[in-house]
């Protein structure tokens, strides 16, 4: 059976967020037609527009705010001393959580990917290079992930501060192999970065 145009264009947007195929999709939109209010809708459309017109990346640490510097990067409270350097903002969130960590983030929103035309120059590196040597910052966790991708990343880095009077860890592998950091546990987190090991 063919779908009136207005639910099949609903369906193929749905489709484009991360693990919705066509039945979960199809499932959204009839619920949306059949469910919602024309409020609800409205109130829903609403939400999607200010997230592109209000968001954006913390112009510190990379992370997404509605402000021109994230809530991290303002609280004063924080520990200068410690950069946690994550791949996305979603880690950020994961590991705060975990209420364990109390340094300070630098979101790279992106890792190092050959393969798929992903360099250095393609993620957020240039200002946390200049965040190291304007701070106080006297050590670099890296908590990418533990994929092909993310250690390359995180060798990367690593080469770079070399000759840095910077200690650099990795994260402790509290976090199972291959697995992205917004699946992991509050427990799991925060003994990961507990048990970071230098590089």
């Amino acid at each position: 059976m063919i779908l009136p145009k207005a639910i099949e264009d609903l369906i193929i947007e749905f489709m484009k967020y991360p693990g919705v195929g066509r039945k979960t999709a199809e499932r959204f939109a009839l619920y949306t037609v059949e469910k919602l209010s024309e409020e609800d809708v409205d109130n829903f459309s609403l939400a999607i527009n200010n997230l592109k017109k209000k968001i954006h990346h913390c112009r510190t640490c990379g992370h997404l705010t509605d402000q021109d510097i994230c809530e991290v990067c303002s609280n004063l409270n924080r520990d200068e001393s410690l950069l946690l350097v994550v791949e996305s903002p979603k880690d950020v969130f994961a590991i705060e959580k975990s209420g364990e960590y109390k340094g300070y983030y630098h979101v790279l929103n992106g890792v190092i990917s050959p393969m798929d035309g992903y360099g250095p120059d393609d993620i957020n590196l240039s200002t946390l290079w200049t965040r190291i040597t304007d701070n106080k910052v006297k050590e670099i966790i890296i908590a990418t992930s533990s994929t092909q991708e993310g250690e390359t990343t995180a060798l990367y880095i690593n080469r770079v501060l070399k000759d840095i009077d910077i200690e650099v860890t990795r994260i402790g592998y509290g976090v199972p192999v291959g697995l992205n950091l917004e699946y992991a546990d509050d427990l799991t987190l925060s003994k990961a970065i507990e048990n970071r090991r230098k590089i």
